[in-house]
């Protein structure tokens, strides 16, 4: 018997596509750190064929290296052969997760994230007692324990509860089109200024934004972590409350590269014309022509290239084009290893606390290099991940969705004219 089941297996056929060349190696986070060939994409490829072979076993080595993957998606960038490691990594996490018996402590660990997480009231509730246990040594207790303590964001509680957004906001001037927002679980309640920014800046170029309180989480956590079920469902609950738009908005990378692959992940004619109606919302607007004025915002800004946004969905000049049409920003480019993760990858960075803490400092310095005075980010897990290693580096930024700073020069021409 296999140690893969027949149920979504990764594909043989793209498997077969890797040529075993090398270029993915620089491009790999975890093979960065320690330059071993199991912890590469084709290393991994080596040993997902190994996991469909009769008489295999998923052993406890091949899951270590396969949870040590970001799933950052770069490889799939660098491959010059096309191979779709995004594929095959997101077909293994459920195999993995069906067909190995993890320990007590990370099975606890994982039911503990995911019934918190993709929860909006939940996290409201916990976000005072997160607050309140910063700085306590709770690495005597669990090192993930205390690393979801301090990359938690530092939100007051009274913008965590602040946190209400109108349903429905009608454009400003002739309607371009009605788009729905996706509000989400994490954005929702730790960045809803994202969310506010978002939704005055499609207003103010002639958008209908519709914002429904429900779904609390597209499942984009759940289905890069493997728990296939519980993003299915809540995929489908996505499209259920989408259906009436031009097009699907999102401001976090990960949701957008969630939902751009719900066809892959149900495979029927609903949820391939969903994912083609997803937008990340830098996306959307770098596609119209701007009707709203833009004022200065005088500011150094280093852009860091979330890679659901970057390698996932190939989104990377979109928001350096907006910024780049703000008067007095200047744009700013990482010199170093721009196509490293910075070791946020969903939940990779509360189940893999070291080797992410190692990517963050790492990042953390390629962009202080830069010389910013701000950074900007289009992800909520990367702007926290980011926050928390500027800190520890004594080097605090402030971090902005690139959406963030489009609205402000907005406000900014507002007041000039």
């Amino acid at each position: 018997m296999a140690g893969f089941d027949a149920q979504r297996p990764p594909e043989q056929s793209v498997i077969e596509d890797c040529v075993h060349c090398g270029f993915c190696l620089d491009s790999c986070p975890t093979y960065t750190l320690w330059s071993d060939e199991a912890d590469s994409p084709r290393g991994r490829i080596v040993l997902m064929a190994e996991a469909l072979t009769d008489d295999s076993e998923l052993s406890d080595e091949m899951v270590t290296h396969f949870d040590r993957c970001l799933g950052c998606m770069a490889c799939v960038t660098a491959c010059p052969s096309g191979v779709a490691y995004d594929r095959l990594i997101e077909r293994v996490r459920p195999q993995v997760e069906r067909n190995h018996t993890r320990s007590p402590s990370d099975r606890a660990f994982r039911r503990l994230l995911f019934e918190t997480l993709p929860h909006p009231r939940r996290m409201r509730a916990l976000a005072p007692l997160l607050a309140a246990t910063r700085g306590l040594p709770l690495e005597r207790l669990d090192e993930r324990l205390a690393m979801a303590a301090k990359v938690a964001p530092l939100v007051s509680t009274r913008e965590v509860l602040r946190t209400r957004l109108p349903t429905r906001t009608a454009p400003a001037g002739e309607p371009r089109g009605r788009v729905g927002l996706l509000l989400g679980c994490v954005q929702r309640v730790f960045f809803a200024d994202v969310h506010r920014a978002t939704i005055r800046t499609l207003v103010a170029e002639g958008f209908e934004v519709l914002a429904p309180r429900a779904p609390d989480c597209c499942g984009a956590l759940e289905l890069h972590a493997g728990a296939e079920d519980a993003a299915i469902a809540r995929a489908r609950q996505t499209i259920a409350a989408f259906a009436d738009v031009d097009y699907v908005v999102t401001s976090a990378a990960g949701c957008g590269s969630a939902m751009k692959d719900y066809g892959d992940l149900i495979e029927d004619a609903a949820s391939r014309l969903f994912s083609l109606k997803v937008r990340d919302v830098c996306e959307l607007l770098a596609d119209v022509e701007p009707r709203t004025p833009r004022g200065p915002v005088p500011l150094r800004v280093a852009y860091h290239d979330a890679c659901h946004l970057a390698h996932a969905q190939g989104i990377r000049e979109e928001p350096r084009a907006l910024l780049r049409g703000i008067p007095e920003l200047e744009l700013l480019e990482v010199a170093h290893e721009p196509q490293i993760c910075c070791g946020s990858a969903g939940i990779y960075n509360l189940v893999e606390p070291e080797a992410a803490a190692e990517l963050g400092a790492r990042k953390v310095g390629n962009l202080l290099e830069t010389g910013a005075e701000a950074i900007a980010a289009g992800n909520p897990g990367c702007a926290a991940q980011l926050d928390l290693h500027l800190r520890e580096a004594k080097h605090p930024l402030p971090i902005y969705h690139p959406i963030e700073l489009l609205w402000r020069s907005i406000e900014a021409a507002g007041r000039e004219s």
